[in-house]
C-alpha cells in the first residue's frame, strides 16, 4: 500500500465551495431575520450566530479528538486527495483492513471531513463578517458621517479574528501532518478557546449597543477578580489539553486519592517536555507512566484553586446586579465542570462527559470574557467622566 502524501492540495477549491455552501445557511438566516433593519443590527446578529456555531465546532473537535478520528483521513485537506470519504472509499476500505481498529477507518474519516467542513463553514462567516465591518466603516467615511458607524464592528476586530482562525487552520492542519504532536493538539485547543474569546467581544458588546446600553460599572476588586479568574481557566484549559493528547486522563482512577495515594509516583521532568512527538520523550524513549501521572496530577491540583477562584468570584458578583445573569450561567458550569472531570476518572473516561468536559471549559472562558466586555471599572468611568467635555 502506498503511503499518502501528507499535504495534498487538490481538493482544496471544492472543500472552499462546500464551507461556502454551508455558510449560505447561516448567511440567509441572518438577512431574513433581521430583514427591514440596518446593517449594524445584521452584522450583530451574525456575529452572535458565528459565535454559537464556533462553541459548535469546539464541541465537535473534541468529540473527534476522543474518538481518536484526528487521523481519520491521513492528509490535509482533504481525505486522500478528495473532498469526501466517498471519493476515498476505495483507499480508507485498504487501510481499514490492514488495521481494523487502526487510525483510518470510515467512521473516522467522516468525522474527521466533517470537522473540517465546519470549520470551513465558519472561516467564511468570518470573513463575511469582516467584510460586513469594512463596508459599514468605509460608508460612514465616505458619508463624511463618523456617527453612523456607532455601534457598528470595528473592522479591525474581524480583521484579526480572521487572521487568528487561519493560524488556527494551520494548527488544524499540523495536527494531522505531524501525527498528533501532543504540543500541536494542545496548541489547537487553546485557538479554538481563543476564537470563541475574540468572538465573544464583539458580539458582547454589538448586542449591549443594539440595546441602547452602556457597560455597567462594577469595582476595581471584582474587575480584577473575573481578569484572574479567566487567567486561571486559560492555564486549567491548557494544562487539560496537556492531560487529554498525552492521554493521561486514566492515570489516575480513584478520587481524591490517586493510585491509593495523596502524592503517587510521579515524574515531572519528563510531564514538562512539551516539544516531543505522542508517547516518547526527546531522545525517542517512551514516556513513563510516571509522568503520565505528573500530568494527570498538576491538573487535578490546579482544578482545586480554580474552582476556589470561581466560587469566589460568583459570591463577589452579587454586588453586581447587572453580571445576575452570567453569575447563574457560571454556576452551571462550574457544577458541570467538577462532576463532568469526576466522571473521567472514576467512570473510565466516558465520551459524553468528556466531550461536556470540554465544552464547560470553553463556556467559562465565554462567560468570564463576556462579563469582561458589558462591564468597566468604576474609575475608569469616573476618568471618562473627568475628560467628557462639560457643556456650554
Amino acid at each position: 500500500m502506498n503511503e499518502q502524501q501528507l499535504y495534498d492540495l487538490a481538493p482544496a477549491l471544492e472543500l472552499m465551495a462546500f464551507g461556502l455552501l454551508l455558510a449560505l445557511g447561516p448567511l440567509c438566516w441572518v438577512w431574513w431575520r433581521n430583514r427591514g433593519t440596518g446593517p449594524s443590527r445584521r452584522l450583530q446578529a451574525l456575529c452572535v450566530l458565528t459565535l454559537f456555531l464556533t462553541f459548535d465546532l469546539v464541541l465537535f473537535g473534541a468529540f473527534t479528538r476522543l474518538t481518536d478520528s484526528g487521523l481519520g483521513c491521513p492528509d490535509w485537506p482533504g481525505c486522500y486527495g478528495t473532498s469526501s470519504p466517498i471519493l476515498a472509499h476505495a483507499q480508507i476500505s485498504e487501510a481499514q483492513a490492514a488495521m481494523p481498529t487502526g487510525p483510518v477507518t470510515h467512521g473516522k474519516a467522516w468525522v474527521e471531513m466533517i470537522h473540517r467542513y465546519l470549520a470551513s463553514t465558519v472561516g467564511v462567516l468570518i470573513i463575511a463578517m469582516t467584510v460586513m465591518s469594512w463596508r459599514q466603516a468605509l460608508a460612514a467615511r465616505r458619508a463624511g458621517k463618523p456617527e453612523l458607524a456607532r455601534g457598528a464592528l470595528s473592522p479591525w476586530w474581524p480583521t484579526f479574528t480572521l487572521v487568528w482562525v487561519c493560524l488556527q487552520g494551520a494548527l488544524g492542519a499540523w495536527t494531522v501532518t505531524w501525527k498528533l504532536f501532543p504540543a500541536i493538539v494542545t496548541l489547537h485547543l487553546l485557538g479554538g478557546t481563543g476564537l470563541l474569546a475574540l468572538l465573544s467581544i464583539p458580539a458582547s458588546a454589538m448586542s449591549l449597543k443594539q440595546a441602547g446600553q452602556l457597560p455597567a460599572v462594577i469595582g476595581k476588586g471584582l474587575r480584577a477578580a473575573l481578569w484572574l479568574s479567566l487567567a486561571l481557566v486559560v492555564i486549567q484549559v491548557s494544562l487539560g489539553g496537556w492531560v487529554s493528547t498525552n492521554y493521561a486522563v486514566l492515570a489516575c482512577t480513584t478520587f481524591p486519592t490517586c493510585q491509593g495515594s495523596w502524592w503517587p509516583a510521579m515524574d515531572f521532568a519528563q510531564a514538562v517536555q512539551i516539544w516531543r512527538p505522542l508517547g516518547l520523550l526527546k531522545d525517542g524513549s517512551n514516556i513513563s507512566f510516571e509522568a503520565l501521572t505528573a500530568i494527570h496530577y498538576t491538573h487535578r491540583l490546579m482544578a482545586y484553586v480554580v474552582v476556589i477562584a470561581l466560587a469566589g468570584l460568583w459570591a463577589a458578583m452579587r454586588r453586581a446586579p447587572a453580571l445576575a445573569r452570567q453569575r447563574r450561567m457560571l454556576a452551571f458550569f462550574v457544577v458541570l465542570q467538577v462532576l463532568t472531570g469526576l466522571s473521567n476518572v472514576v467512570l473510565d473516561w466516558p465520551l459524553v462527559a468528556a466531550v461536556l468536559h470540554t465544552g464547560g471549559a470553553a463556556a467559562l472562558v465565554t462567560i468570564v470574557v463576556w462579563s469582561l466586555t458589558v462591564t468597566r471599572s468604576g474609575a475608569a468611568a469616573a476618568c471618562d467622566l473627568k475628560t467628557a467635555p462639560r457643556p456650554v
